[in-house]
């Protein structure tokens, strides 16, 4: 784990020394720079990342059909929604071991056929235990992709292209939510389901050919197939000589430093480490504390409730919350990551209070014709001011 997360602050310099030229040109700059594996790898992390952003997204636009159609109570889809965030916690837990157990690739295959177990659950289900299982097994997959996505892809990508590539796959996760929130309103709940199935089912078979990390190899003393990786990643005509020797260097020193101070879950909680560690949860929960989950699940509930059109609201959110994240990609090289995260955290705090006014004015029978519009913008705020920091940003800041 420590490997991991030195690594990865490494390549989030990487990132924050950018130049505004470079952001604005992060697709073509990977497309342009990097070999079939390496384009096959981002895809593969990108899957994941967006299929965890559709499973986000999906109860919010799907509550009401759902509810009608199984006779759910509330109690009951609550549950349902709710029972991700138990499967996440548990994938959570088993990430880093199974990572480092069976390999970065092998990883990706069980959480590609978790979603799709997860997604036929959900589409074939004729009673809620069935719903049930289903967003459990996606948790645990969505678990795992969150902490797996940015490791592998690091580990993976030419050093020019770290900080470009992590960003994106993190952005994808918004991008997953947004286009649920715009499909929901479409098709019915069991359809879109299956839609949600279809990006691990095109990524399954391209898994074929993707490498494994070179850096996971050199970890567990396959070193001589180091170089044939790295190869394969950068070009057959590519040095990779020096990157090589690097890799292998830097995986004797921390199993040397390993034997020293020993290993295990526990080093993490040393005096040492009070102040990133504490930096690092608070950030990652902040979002969580702050109602993220209850607006993104119950995003139809909000709507309805205060009299705007769930269509039209879904619509709005998805457009305003991608391009906050789009947005929020493109400052992070030119603002740094905190005064992103003060400006995303006062807008979702403004985007809370402004809904919980709205809600307040409406029980009083206040502003009638306002209310539901200042709901709206509320929701949008508070969802686009996400997207913008509070959503990638902190997971940048915990490995940093």
């Amino acid at each position: 784990m420590a490997e991991e997360s030195l690594l990865v602050h490494s390549h989030t310099e990487d990132l924050s020394n950018a130049s505004p030229t470079k952001s604005s040109s992060l697709l073509s700059e990977i497309s342009n720079a990097s070999t079939r594996p390496f384009v096959l790898a981002f895809i593969a992390c990108s899957s994941g990342a967006f299929s965890y952003g559709c499973i986000v997204g999906y109860t919010a636009p799907t509550q009401t059909s759902i509810m009608k159609d199984l006779n759910l109570s509330i109690a009951d889809f609550s549950f349902f929604g709710s029972i991700l965030t138990v499967g996440v916690i548990l994938g959570a837990l088993v990430c880093g071991k199974l990572a480092d157990l069976v390999g970065r690739f092998y990883t990706i295959w069980i959480t590609t056929t978790l979603f799709l177990l997860g997604w036929f659950a959900i589409a074939c289900a004729k009673d809620a235990w069935l719903l049930d299982v289903g967003r459990l097994l996606q948790g645990i997959s969505g678990g795992i992709i969150t902490y797996l996505g940015p490791i592998y892809i690091s580990e993976v990508a030419p050093k020019n292209l770290r900080g470009t590539a992590s960003s994106l796959v993190q952005l994808f996760i918004g991008v997953g939510i947004s286009v649920f929130y715009v499909l929901g309103t479409l098709v019915d709940w069991r359809n879109l389901a299956i839609l949600g199935s279809i990006p691990s089912l095109v990524v399954l078979p391209l898994l074929f050919f993707v490498p494994e990390s070179p850096r996971w190899l050199a970890k567990v003393g396959r070193g001589k197939e180091v170089e044939a990786v790295l190869l394969s990643l950068r070009g057959a005509k590519s040095d990779v000589s020096d990157e090589a020797t690097h890799i292998l260097e830097y995986a004797q020193h921390v199993e040397e430093q390993q034997d020293v101070e020993g290993h295990g879950f526990f080093k993490l909680f040393q005096r040492k480490y009070a102040l990133p560690l504490t930096i690092g949860v608070v950030l990652i929960s902040m979002p969580q504390l702050g109602g993220l989950n209850g607006y993104t699940f119950y995003t139809d509930t909000i709507f309805t409730s205060i009299g705007v059109s769930s269509e039209v609201g879904f619509i709005l959110t998805s457009i305003v919350q991608m391009c906050g994240g789009i947005l929020g990609v493109v400052l992070v090289d030119i603002s740094g990551r905190r005064s992103l995260l003060l400006v995303s955290q006062a807008g979702m705090f403004l985007g809370c209070l402004a809904t919980a006014i709205s809600f307040f004015l409406q029980k009083n029978n206040w502003w009638d014709n306002g209310t539901p519009i200042l709901a709206l913008i509320s929701v949008m705020v508070y969802f686009g001011s996400y997207g913008l920091g509070m959503g990638p940003i902190p997971w940048m800041i915990a490995s940093e």
